[in-house]
């Protein structure tokens, strides 16, 4: 399965931090209702079986709104669940590793942080790049400052789509005009939100205008 590039557009990263009285599954439908294009599962905690019946709760709901569905980190998980992708950072596992796991139709997202990263992933298989932290952010308080000259040129440098993660709110969203970047993805600017579903149709509008840009 190739990655349509539209689909970066609104991509949800999970974070059940802000849970509150609600679940998991809940927060993703409202982020749904609300336009997200994407979803990424991400659990650094919960133990395997809780996070494979996380995993098919999502799922289901991602196939009822026609969106992929993306696991973090975890190949087992997503190759367990059926997902439709998996995103690896660089110090996962190498996406042609991946690759040989999951097969031919599974996306493969990888994290990078310059054009070097950004090349040698394509060439190992990668379907899309997250690139980032394009910003300062809470979520990831290891992730280095990439500057938007880099993220221009990683875009310049590969075919396959690119969405900018790190720290990206709807103050901040349009300085990222004219980058070249498909798309966002937001953790804490849409699962933090009181109202997730106005605020992704929001960011879903903020996001628009700024790759039009």
């Amino acid at each position: 399965m190739r990655c349509d590039k539209k689909a970066m557009l609104l991509y949800a990263v999970t974070d059940r931090a802000w849970l509150g009285e609600k679940t998991l599954a809940e927060q993703v439908e409202s982020a749904l209702k609300g336009g997200a294009t994407c979803v990424q599962l991400r659990e650094k905690n919960l133990d395997e079986e809780s996070f494979l019946a996380e995993a098919f709760a999502v799922k289901k709901l991602c196939r009822e709104y026609g969106v992929p569905f993306i696991i973090n980190d975890n190949v087992e998980i997503a190759v367990k669940c059926g997902a439709d992708g998996v995103h690896v950072g660089q110090s996962d596992m190498e996406a042609g590793n991946v690759r040989s796991i999951v097969g031919d139709d599974m996306i493969i997202g990888v994290s990078v942080h310059n054009v070097e990263e950004a090349l040698a992933a394509v060439d190992s298989g990668a379907d899309y790049l997250g690139i980032g932290a394009v910003f300062s952010t809470a979520t990831k308080l290891d992730a280095g400052h990439v500057a938007k000259d880099t993220v221009r040129a990683v875009c310049r440098a590969v075919s396959v789509p690119v969405v900018a993660i790190g720290g990206i709110t709807k103050e901040n969203i349009s300085e990222l005009a004219g980058c070249g970047i498909d798309g966002v993805a937001l953790v804490s600017a849409i699962f933090a939100a009181e109202d997730i579903e106005s605020e992704c149709r929001r960011l879903k509008q903020l996001s628009e205008k700024m790759i039009s840009e």
